[in-house]
This record gives structure tokens, C-alpha cells and sequence, in this order.
């Protein structure tokens, strides 16, 4: 897992409310460039950080996922070798 710092926790962070949240939307809360953040948002779905949701295929609304969750609480220990397994950890207590 790659992620962008601080970008990628800034969005898990924005959307750690449980709330649904699009791309223009988070841009605007990050003060980020949207086309940015639209790259970035499909690369956490792909992480299982974020999922796509909606009425709608296309709607391009996220909301965080418990997986993201956990990323988002273990943000300090990004840098260690075995972030992965610590996620895999936090989300199966």
C-alpha cells in the first residue's frame, strides 16, 4: 500500500464522520485541487480505504470504510514495514 501523505490521511480524515462526501466537496474542506483529489479517491477504493457509493454507478460519492478507519487512527505508524499487517489487525479486533 502507497499512500500520499498527507493527502490520502487528510481525505480518510474529512470522511472519518461516517458521512458521504465527493470529490468536489472534499476539495473545497482540503483546500485541495479537485482533479486531484478525483485521482485519489478511486486509488483508496482500490486500498479498501474508501468505497464508492451512491443511488447511482457514477454518483461519485465515498464514505470511509472500517478499513479506513483503522488506517486513519494508525496514521503515525504510516512509516512502518508492517502498516498492512496492523490494519489487518485493528480491523479484525
Amino acid at each position: 500500500m502507497r499512500l500520499t501523505s498527507p493527502t490520502d490521511f487528510e481525505i480518510l480524515e474529512a470522511l472519518s464522520d461516517g458521512k458521504r462526501n465527493n470529490a468536489a466537496n472534499l476539495s473545497y474542506v482540503l483546500d485541495k485541487n479537485r482533479s486531484y483529489i478525483n485521482t485519489r479517491l478511486p486509488v483508496l477504493a482500490d486500498y479498501g480505504l474508501v468505497e464508492r457509493v451512491g443511488p447511482a454507478p457514477n454518483s461519485g460519492l465515498y464514505e470511509i470504510t472500517e478499513r479506513g478507519l483503522a488506517a486513519h487512527e494508525l496514521r503515525d505508524r504510516y512509516g512502518e514495514d508492517n502498516f498492512e499487517d496492523l490494519l489487518a489487525e485493528q480491523v479484525a479486533d
